[in-house]
């Protein structure tokens, strides 16, 4: 059997596509800066009228003073829309990029194509004041199969792909892959398990996993470390790398033992910004840690190997009565009474009553 994501309906919305990336090497990549610095200017303008509540027909047509093609103008309006959503009315654009969104009725993507070739990937890029742009990327021949499928499902109007062109320190392209195909290319079958939950508790430092069987009693705790990430002048990648090394190492041990659901909390269920600390390097650890960026790693990396994953509401996980009581008769820390409760909230979920997976 399929392995399945369950979750709120903000959740799933978020995880329809898996991004991948690759090097770019374009004709004339002059002519792709200007577009990306008119597509920056519009992404900001559009800003302002997000948050004057401006239609996104009038929008795209006052946008489209900037950036002269629609199918941009449009994307630039509803990312800023997503900025505003994410960040508040105080967000600013530092660095310049170009997006389009996919669309199954527009061949894939009306803005940014490519065609997948024996090594490489050609890849298009319109202009609104000329003619497209022509470049070679590189994404990794185990990519390859992937795209080519990709590309003909784009071509019979089945399926459509998001793509953004960035300049972080040299020219990428990112293309949204529709996750279903992603995982028919990655996935693994994995052995059907015991029917064990396991919960976890994402943190700046430390992962904490609680497995617990269909009865709520607990299997084994795990807790995995990386403290040195939290470090001033620590780098970021690296630590990045550390986290997703703790996040593998978890999965591939629970799968030896035979779980075959994962429980993780439901972030897109959770409002607000950040709450920081007295604490200066607490602070410091909460600003740096993308606990999104893991939650979407741990969910894709978790459909890839076979687990069945489950977004669990958070409320109640981390400060209550309850959470306090777990700590108190089991003797256990915060953060791994967390994910004792958060794979309680995965146990008492529909989808775990009498199903197995795989």
């Amino acid at each position: 059997m399929r392995s399945e994501l369950t979750g709120s309906k903000e959740a799933l919305g978020k995880f329809q596509f898996v991004t991948i990336s690759g090097r770019v090497e374009f004709e004339d990549v002059g002519r792709v800066v200007k577009i990306a610095h008119y597509y920056s200017r519009a992404v900001k303008a559009g800003i302002n009228l997000a948050l004057k509540g401006v239609p996104l027909n009038d929008a795209v047509k006052e946008l489209y003073r900037i950036i002269p093609y629609a199918f941009y103008a449009e994307t630039a309006y509803k990312q800023a829309l997503a900025l505003i959503k994410n960040g508040g009315n105080k967000i600013e654009i530092r660095r310049r990029w170009i997006a389009c969104k996919g669309s199954k009725a527009d061949r894939g993507n009306r803005g940014i194509k490519f065609h997948v070739l024996e090594d490489h990937v050609e890849v298009k890029v319109k202009d609104p004041w000329g003619r497209w742009i022509v470049g070679r990327a590189y994404f990794g021949r185990k990519y390859l199969p992937l795209l080519r499928e990709l590309e003909e499902l784009a071509g019979k109007g089945e399926e459509g792909y998001g793509a953004v062109i960035s300049f972080k320190e040299k020219p990428m392209i990112h293309l949204q892959i529709p996750l279903w195909l992603y995982l028919k290319h990655f996935s693994v079958k994995k052995p059907i398990g015991y029917g064990l939950i396991a919960g976890f508790d994402l943190n700046s430092d430390r992962l904490n996993v609680v497995v617990i069987d269909r009865d709520g009693r607990i299997v084994t705790t795990r807790t995995y470390w990386y403290p040195e990430v939290t470090r001033p002048g620590f780098p970021r990648e690296k630590g990045k790398a550390l986290r997703l090394n703790a996040l593998s190492n978890a999965l591939k041990f629970l799968s030896r033992i035979g779980v075959d659901y994962v429980v993780f909390e439901d972030l897109f269920l959770v409002k607000g910004r950040r709450r920081f600390t007295k604490s200066k390097s607490g602070n410091r650890r909460i600003s740096r840690f993308a606990k999104r960026q893991l939650l979407t790693h741990g969910v894709i990396k978790s459909l890839r190997l076979g687990f069945n994953v489950i977004l669990a509401n958070p409320k109640g996980t981390t400060n209550s009565k309850e959470h306090e009581k777990v700590m108190k008769e089991r003797g256990f820390d915060r953060h791994t009474a967390s994910a004792y409760l958060i794979a309680l909230r995965g146990l008492e979920t529909n989808s775990i009553k009498g199903v197995r997976s795989n």
